[in-house]
């Protein structure tokens, strides 16, 4: 238990200012940065405030590219005659490396064993780094491999909710460099996701300039009706606010249902705010915060009572004002999946088998990918017991996984591990082949490895458009598996299911899934549920996971680290290589400017820069290969190279580019001749020919992926012309030296890329593009003061490294 030898900052703020603005206003006023738009907030105001977060999160593979640049700036310092001990992380920072195992082996006892051996063989020169990282810089904390994933470690034992630090008190604002930093929002925690560009200049104390975001109020109301879970609801809540448009605002809940809601549940919605493209969705501090606060170990429950009571941060009826509002029944929710590309594309599960094939074997339609996989999902017991009950009551039925579906289970925590025990059920599940895989994000992130036996190959040869139904938050074109085209979205149980199915062309609600057992026949109900979290699950299972988080298993401890200021680069490394970011790029207009890509709506990070497995045919993987690689890994392994992440720009294989004469994957055409979008940068660079990006709604989207806007910066991308920007993506590009200019409403459709394009800066906020004859008007997405400073700069690290060349920082 703390002590209450604290003192909460004292300040006053209007009774109807929404919580997260409260949490904002208190950073702001403590950091002496509040704007008169944020102290006097009424719906509707403008203004920009400087956010400094209390902690930076990160993960491996954004971890890796950001440890490189601090290490390559620190070299810069000794270069300049510094003291390379100056380039530190001022704000503490956690790294849990989780983004790296892949589901290579599954369906079998040693499968955990396997796949952590595989991992620590391909990635131990990059967990050296990490290590020599967290020797190196005095407030870096890392999180070895096999704890779990980062955002479920974060809910589980990191997150603080309020903070105490130098005797005062104050509320846990957490920036992390992965987009599901916004789960921790289920247990009142402020927090999103970043760049891994912002990131570094977060950890190097700078601030998080942004304009005061709209906060929109969502009341949630009733209860869900039986045989819907939290997965339902938040595909549910995904479909409405990504239609009603939550883009950059604060999503904030409140309303009757919140009493009856549990932070499990909360955190399922939380951790998908970027699927409906909020920067928020942040739940109150309530009874059910304090619950599990106290069920899993945490010892300053008082403290964050009083705190959140006193801040005006505790849940009550206090009549609160917003931007926007709408509201949300539970009880309207049905069991649903969602896909095939989108997380917003929901579809009622007795919808699901419309127009599907019926056919038994390997077909269109086939599932080939069964995994309950991801932090979004198996952070919450109630689901996740009740994927064990529906695998438990189908052995018991002699039901079995159809023998082409590739089964995976990787939880996001070793407890989950510890309840399946508990209550009987692992047996089970590893009948149905769910046997464990890891401890992380694997098949969730596409490192899913490949599919069973043969089925590859039956793909391919017979073009077929086949499945994976996952427990994930990501289904993008591409993402999951290489050979997999359709992407679904599911509960835990119905992840067992669809593996019993072996296909989508089944109506689950009505038609039987083998020798007449329907899925109501497997499906538990609710109090049986109940009755097994309340024997199984345990506090002590979270104090005992946790105790030691920080320290590794035997292989993290015997890997050989050098302790020093500076790292040594080895110039043969294929994964680490010193950075070239801190150039500087003039800024300004552009001239007889090419598109070297001309893409349409919605185009997602993974598109801009993918993360699976590098196919050996790539640009990136014939490179290695002339360097003698043989096992390529993925593109998220590899981030600590630009050599090869550069290669990866534009690189995904389901890439729709305009100027590809139709074929997909990452070609472009120049002068009319098709080439891989690397070789077409290389021959503009060549040319002295500036090269741009054209664009439709939604640039951006999904990941906070610094490499899509880090490969493209690398090929000589100076400016991103698009209809609209996701909010993290847009912040990157600028952190980059790369101009985001955005086009008037309904227009930009006939920029078609095909001419050469002219670009001139204007005073006003506004650039003048001239293509083709016409005339375009387009806004200077440099939102605030700070970010055109990044952009005069050519980027955030040349930004920061002059101002620690000249004693500013």
């Amino acid at each position: 238990m703390i002590a209450p030898d604290y003192q909460p900052l004292r300040w006053s703020a209007p009774d109807h200012l929404p919580r997260t603005l409260r949490i904002l206003l208190e950073n702001a006023l403590r950091h002496g940065t509040a704007s008169d738009g944020l102290v006097n907030w009424v719906p509707g105001a403008t203004g920009e405030i400087e956010v400094y977060p209390s902690r930076v999160f990160l993960h491996d593979t954004n971890g890796v590219p950001v440890l490189a640049d601090l290490a390559a700036m620190r070299d810069a310092m000794v270069e300049l005659g510094g003291d390379p001990a100056r380039v530190d992380a001022l704000v503490p920072a956690e790294l849990v490396v989780d983004h790296s195992v892949i589901a290579d082996v599954f369906g079998r006892p040693d499968a955990l064993e396997r796949n952590v051996e595989l991992e620590y063989r391909r990635n131990g020169e990059r967990y050296r780094f990490l290590r020599w990282g967290q020797q190196a810089f005095e407030r870096l904390k890392v999180v070895p491999p096999g704890a779990g994933i980062m955002h479920q470690v974060n809910l589980e034992k990191l997150a603080r909710v309020v903070e105490v630090r130098d005797g005062q008190a104050f509320p846990d604002l957490c920036l992390g460099t992965d987009s599901h930093t916004t789960m921790v929002n289920g247990l009142g925690v402020l927090g999103w996701g970043i760049g891994g560009i912002e990131a570094e200049a977060a950890m190097l104390g700078q601030s998080i300039s942004m304009v005061i975001p709209k906060v929109v109020g969502v009341r949630l109301v009733g209860a869900l009706q039986a045989g819907s879970t939290a997965t339902d609801l938040v595909l549910t809540i995904t479909e409405r606010l990504r239609a009603h448009g939550v883009v950059g605002k604060l999503v904030e809940f409140h309303g009757p249902a919140l009493a009856e809601l549990p932070v499990p549940d909360r955190a399922t919605i939380a951790n998908m705010s970027p699927e409906f493209g909020s920067t928020v969705a942040w739940f109150p501090i309530d009874e059910q915060t304090l619950e599990y606060l106290r069920f899993t170990g945490r010892d300053h429950v008082d403290l964050v009572e009083n705190y959140a009571k006193e801040q005006g941060l505790w849940h009550d009826t206090t009549q609160l004002l917003y931007d926007e509002e709408l509201t949300i029944d539970l009880g309207d929710v049905v069991a649903s999946i969602a896909g095939p590309n989108r997380p917003n594309q929901r579809i009622p599960l007795s919808e699901v088998a419309s127009g599907k094939s019926s056919v038994e074997g390997l077909s269109d339609d086939s599932v080939v990918i069964a995994a309950i996989t991801s932090c979004t999902n198996t952070s919450n017991p109630s689901v996740m017991v009740a994927a064990g009950l529906v695998a438990k009551k189908a052995v018991e039925l002699g039901l079995e996984t159809k023998p082409w579906v590739k089964t995976t289970l990787s939880p996001g925590s070793r407890v989950v591990m510890d309840y399946y025990a508990a209550a009987g059920l692992t047996p089970y599940l590893e009948k149905l082949g769910f046997h464990l895989a890891g401890f992380g994000c694997m098949t969730c992130i596409g490192a899913s490895g490949g599919l069973a036996d043969g089925v590859a190959e039956k793909v391919r040869s017979e073009n077929l458009s086949v499945a994976a139904v996952l427990s994930g938050n990501r289904n993008f074109e591409s993402r999951i598996q290489p050979d997999v085209r359709q992407n679904y979205l599911a509960s835990p149980p119905l992840v067992v299911a669809y593996a019993l199915a072996g296909r989508l062309g089944i109506d689950l609600t009505s038609e039987p899934i083998a020798d007449g057992v329907y899925l109501k026949d497997l499906w538990p109900t609710q109090a049986e549920i109940d009755a097994v979290i309340q024997s199984a699950l345990r506090p002590e299972m979270f104090t005992s996971a946790y105790a030691d988080v920080f320290a590794g298993d035997a292989r993290w401890k015997n890997l050989d680290v050098e302790p020093s200021e500076t790292y040594r680069w080895e110039d043969e490394s294929t994964y680490l290589r010193r950075p070239p970011w801190l150039e500087t790029k003039a800024p300004g207009d552009l001239r007889n400017a090419r598109a070297l890509v001309r893409l349409g709506d919605s185009v997602t990070t993974d598109h801009l820069s993918p993360a699976g497995a590098i196919p050996p045919d790539s640009v990136a993987g014939r490179y290695l290969r002339e360097l003698g690689v043989k096992e390529l890994n993925t593109y998220a392994s590899r981030r600590g190279n630009h050599l090869v992440m550069m290669r990866g720009a534009f690189a995904n294989l389901r890439l729709r580019n305009a100027l590809a004469k139709g074929r997909e994957g990452g070609f472009t055409t120049k002068d009319g001749e098709l080439l891989s979008v690397y070789d077409a940068a290389e021959a503009y660079r060549a040319d002295n020919t500036p090269v741009v990006v054209v664009a439709g709604k939604d640039y951006g989207t999904g990941s906070s992926r610094d490499w899509a806007a880090k490969g493209p910066a690398l090929l000589g991308v100076r400016a991103v012309l698009a209809q609209s920007f996701e909010r993290i993506h847009r912040s990157n590009l600028v952190g980059m030296g790369i101009l985001p200019l955005e086009f008037q409403p309904g227009e930009g459709d006939d920029l078609t890329g095909e001419h050469p394009i002219d670009i001139t800066l204007g005073d006003d906020g506004f650039a003048t593009v001239e293509s083709g004859g016409r005339s375009y008007r387009l806004r200077i997405r440099l939102d605030t003061p700070r970010e055109s400073e990044y952009y005069r700069h050519g980027g955030v690290l040349p930004y920061v490294l002059q101002r620690l060349k000249a004693g500013e920082l």
